[in-house]
C-alpha cells in the first residue's frame, strides 16, 4: 500500500484562521513556511507522498486577481517545499498537483482538451524539475481528464490521473457522464495510477468497482465535506461555504479504506478535511 498525503489546502485555512478566494494560494503569499510545515507533518505521519501546493497555481486562477506575473515564482516555491520536505524526511516522491481550470466541480467551465492541454503542458514543464510524477487531480469530466493527459505527457514524467464523482452517485462523473465512460480514453493514455477523489467516501466506495478490472493501478482519496454547495461554483467563491462532516474522524475513514483496500486499491490518502491525524491512522493500519 502506497500512502498518499491528505488535504492541503484546507489545513492551510485552519492554520491560517481565514479562507480567501485564492485558497490555498494565500499561503504562498502570506506564510510559505506554513506549507512546508503542513508536508513535514504528513510525513511525520506515515505519508510516502508530497503533493505539492499547486493545484490552483493555474494561469486562470492568477490572472483574475491580477497575479499572472506570479505563476513561475509561486509554482517553483511549492514545489522547492515539497522537495524539502521530502530530502528532510530521508525518503518518499513529490507529485506534482494539477487542479482543474476553469474550477473545481465545474467542468463545463474547463475549455475543450486540445487547449486545456497546451496549459498543462506549460506548468507540467515547470513541474519536471521537481517532481516524481505529476497528479491531475479532481478531473470531473472525460474530456477534462484527456486535456490533462495530452498536457502533463509532454515531460516524458509518470502522471496519475484522479477522477471525482457525483457525492449523491459515485457511479458518474461529476460532469453527469457514466464513470464507464472514462475507461476507454484511460486505457488509450495508459497512466501509472488512476484514482478517485474530492468526493465523499461513499460516492468514492461506487465509484471503484467500475475501474476495477481494467488493468489500472487504482487509488483512493476522499474529502470530508458534507457535500459542494451550489454557490461554491467559480474561482470568486470561498471555503467558507463548505461545512465538513463531523463523523468522519480518523477512525471513520479508516473504515472506509480498508474496504477500498480489500478491493484491491494500492494507493490511499486524503483529500480536503482528510488531515494529519487520518494519515497517522492509515500508515499505521494499512502501510508497509
Amino acid at each position: 500500500m502506497i500512502i498518499l498525503d491528505g488535504g492541503m489546502g484546507q489545513e492551510l485555512v485552519k492554520r491560517a484562521g481565514k479562507a480567501t478566494d485564492l485558497w490555498s494560494m494565500q499561503a504562498l503569499l502570506d506564510s510559505p513556511e506554513m506549507v512546508r510545515a503542513v508536508h513535514d507533518e504528513y510525513f511525520a505521519a506515515g505519508a510516502q507522498i508530497a503533493t505539492t501546493n499547486t493545484y490552483s497555481v493555474l494561469p486562470d486562477r492568477l490572472e483574475s486577481k491580477g497575479l499572472a506575473d506570479k505563476l513561475r515564482p509561486m509554482t517553483v516555491l511549492a514545489c522547492e517545499m515539497a522537495v524539502a520536505a521530502r530530502d528532510a524526511h530521508g525518503s518518499g516522491q513529490v507529485a506534482g498537483s494539477l487542479g482543474p481550470i476553469g474550477f473545481s466541480y465545474q467542468p463545463d467551465k474547463a475549455p475543450p482538451a486540445e487547449q486545456a492541454a497546451e496549459i498543462y503542458a506549460d506548468i507540467a514543464r515547470l513541474h519536471a524539475d521537481y517532481v516524481d510524477f505529476h497528479l491531475l487531480e479532481t478531473m470531473a469530466s472525460v474530456d477534462q481528464a484527456r486535456g490533462g493527459l495530452m498536457g502533463a505527457g509532454v515531460t516524458g514524467k509518470p502522471i496519475y490521473v484522479s477522477l471525482s464523482v457525483d457525492d449523491s452517485d459515485g457511479t458518474k462523473l461529476r460532469s453527469g457522464e457514466p464513470l464507464a465512460d472514462a475507461i476507454a480514453m484511460l486505457r488509450a493514455f495508459n497512466p501509472a495510477a488512476v484514482l478517485i477523489n474530492c468526493s465523499l467516501p461513499e460516492a468514492v466506495s461506487q465509484g471503484l468497482p467500475i475501474l476495477t478490472g481494467h488493468g489500472f493501478t487504482l487509488g483512493a482519496y476522499a474529502n470530508g465535506f458534507t457535500g459542494i454547495h451550489e454557490e461554491f461554483n467559480s474561482i470568486h467563491a470561498t471555503v467558507d461555504l463548505l461545512k465538513s462532516r463531523t463523523d468522519l474522524g480518523p477512525v471513520e475513514y479508516l473504515a472506509f479504506a480498508q474496504e477500498w483496500a480489500k478491493s484491491g486499491v494500492e494507493i490511499i490518502g486524503g483529500c480536503c478535511e482528510v488531515g494529519p491525524a487520518h494519515i497517522a491512522l492509515l500508515a499505521q493500519e494499512l502501510g508497509d
